[in-house]
């Protein structure tokens, strides 16, 4: 199965400028259980990474080691140039952090909870321009309790870039949401990704991170096991397609590595159009579901039942 080069690049080593997060043998264990073993893995600036592995993977306490978090037993942690175990204030100025339970106050309206959250920081953003990014101009005045799950998602991220951050950690944004919710909160991570922030993301949805990543990190029992684009994840891009078509009320279907051949061969046979004509490649569900059974196989049910 294909990997990374050894610096998580994809074997592009633009430099440690172009670097936020750098992760070289982190290894964190409980009593007899190691959660991290062993993980090396870059984040580029200005990038989406998408961290995807089943429960137990070891994603949250890797990312939590990236925060500042939790201290780990092993390797070695670089985050904006700094090791987070050693944080200043300064630097924790620099990182916007989503986590899964919210920080806002019940009570607090949309707008005294932005502005109590911007006032922690030097550089912040301003409060009117924060609620129109996330689309919370409307309940600017509304308190916090009587918003809905997915308008409360969108005030935990106004807390998370009111301070203007370089890096933006989001743990499972999108739990809880609506379709239609789910694809306006991607508008606004592509925003944020556009305006050059480096967002940390890690989902359970691999649809969420097929729209979303630029690369895709794979983790099962502590370790990563691929860092790749979603479109090349283990081997995606270059696997056989499957095509199908109707013939004679019977439904047929033939795996070929050249589907635009058949699907030509096809065309002819039939004088045009194909009956039922479908192609198709594996899907990043696919790819992602046969990694982790290679590695997990109860990994695959808890997934398939998530």
């Amino acid at each position: 199965m294909k990997h990374d080069a050894p610096d998580g690049h994809d074997g592009d080593d633009s430099g440690d400028g172009e670097v936020a997060i750098r992760l070289r043998g982190i290894r964190k264990r409980y009593g007899q259980l190691t959660a991290v073993d062993g993980v090396d893995l870059d984040v580029r600036r200005g990038e989406i990474l998408a961290v995807l592995g089943p429960n137990g993977a070891g994603k949250t306490t890797t990312v939590e080691i990236c925060e500042g978090h939790r201290h780990r037993d092993e390797g070695e942690v670089t985050v904006l140039g700094a090791d987070p175990a050693q944080a200043t204030d300064g630097w924790r100025e620099r990182v916007g952090i989503v986590l899964q339970t919210s920080l806002f106050t019940d009570e607090l309206t949309v707008r005294e909870t932005v502005d109590w959250f911007g006032s922690l920081y030097p550089r912040r953003r301003e409060t009117e321009e924060v609620l129109d990014s996330v689309g919370l101009t409307a309940q600017a005045q509304a308190k916090a309790r009587t918003l809905s799950g997915g308008q409360k998602r969108r005030l935990d991220v106004a807390i998370g870039v009111v301070g203007r951050p370089e890096l933006l950690f989001l743990d499972e944004p999108t739990t809880g949401f609506d379709p239609e919710a789910r694809r306006q909160f991607w508008g606004l991570i592509r925003r944020l990704r556009e305006d050059g922030t480096t967002i940390l993301l890690t989902t359970h949805y691999l649809d969420e991170a097929e729209a979303l990543a630029d690369r895709v990190a794979v983790l099962t029992c502590g370790r990563v096991l691929e860092v790749s684009t979603p479109a090349t994840l283990g081997g995606r891009a270059g696997a056989p397609a499957i095509v199908r078509w109707r013939d004679g009320g019977i439904l047929h279907e033939q795996q070929t590595t050249e589907p635009t051949a058949l699907v030509a061969q096809l065309s002819a046979r039939f004088d045009g159009e194909v009956p039922d004509l479908a192609v198709a490649r594996p899907s990043l569900e696919d790819v992602y579901l046969q990694m982790i059974g290679e590695q997990h196989p109860t990994a695959v049910r808890s997934e398939t039942a998530a």
